[in-house]
């Protein structure tokens, strides 16, 4: 198949029910090492869907209880998008140690700056670390595959991000299994640079489109160096360097 293999093209066809423990768990920062989801804690990032796998809203967490989880928006987000109250929805995000969270809930409470859940169960999931997606807001440049030296970006917006491949919501419209450059700037990190391939195209809102995209195969060095990084964005650490002040008032590192 090349340098491209196949991943979840997420339709509704395809798209098979997922099996929810019956028993509850303790969730909330008490997880048995040998439960199949990761740990809750305050600040992590969590992307909320419908029972359809259609993506509802990002949020980071508020507050947690013993029963419930409170979601608030992320810095740049203007609001919420609302959801019925009793809606079944799917919680998804890493933990601290970046292993997934894959968790169902009842939507409790749902404005425009505020979504409390109830209910939280363990889902299981077939997605592994290495393709499961960590939900983060950041700007993204594409471009043609054939402009090598990046002089024609095409901004949008990061919607979540793995080793396998990343999410971006666009103004611009293009096809199923085109190929393109993608950089990605991180916050503070250096940008990545990925050759990908569009395998899912959706009309996200009225004239924004949101493209899945599966990166080429990634050699276990850029795997390592991108899941420090996600872990590190995950955990709010900053990347940061060490400087030094010399008599000139110059730094260097």
């Amino acid at each position: 198949m090349g340098i491209f293999s196949f991943f979840s093209r997420e339709t509704e066809e395809d798209e098979e029910e997922l099996e929810i423990e019956q028993e509850q768990s303790p969730l909330l920062g008490h997880q048995p090492e040998s439960a199949p989801t990761g740990e809750l804690f305050t600040g992590m990032h969590i992307e909320i869907m419908n029972k359809e796998g259609q993506s509802l809203l990002t949020g980071k967490v508020a507050e947690l209880t013993d029963d419930t989880l409170t979601l608030r928006r992320l810095p740049g987000e203007l609001s919420f998008k609302t959801s019925p109250l009793g809606a079944t929805v799917s919680l998804s995000g890493y933990d601290k140690k970046l292993i997934p969270i894959c968790l169902s809930a009842t939507v409790q409470e749902s404005t425009r700056t505020v979504y409390k859940l109830k209910n939280l169960k363990i889902e299981n999931h077939a997605e592994n670390r290495e393709t499961f997606r960590l939900p983060f807001n950041a700007p993204v440049s594409l471009y043609r595959k054939e402009d090598d030296h990046y002089k024609n970006p095409e901004s949008c917006k990061l919607v979540n991000i793995s080793t396998g491949g990343c999410c971006v919501q666009s103004e611009y419209i293009h096809m199923e299994d085109e190929v393109l450059r993608i950089r990605v700037k991180l916050e503070e990190y250096a940008p990545l640079n990925f050759l990908g391939q569009i395998v899912r195209c959706v009309e996200h809102t009225p004239g924004q489109f949101r493209y899945g995209i599966l990166f080429a195969q990634l050699t276990e060095q850029e795997i390592t160096a991108l899941n420090k990084t996600l872990y590190n964005l995950q955990m709010g650490i900053k990347e940061t360097r060490i400087r030094k002040e010399d008599s000139s008032g110059d730094y260097r590192s």
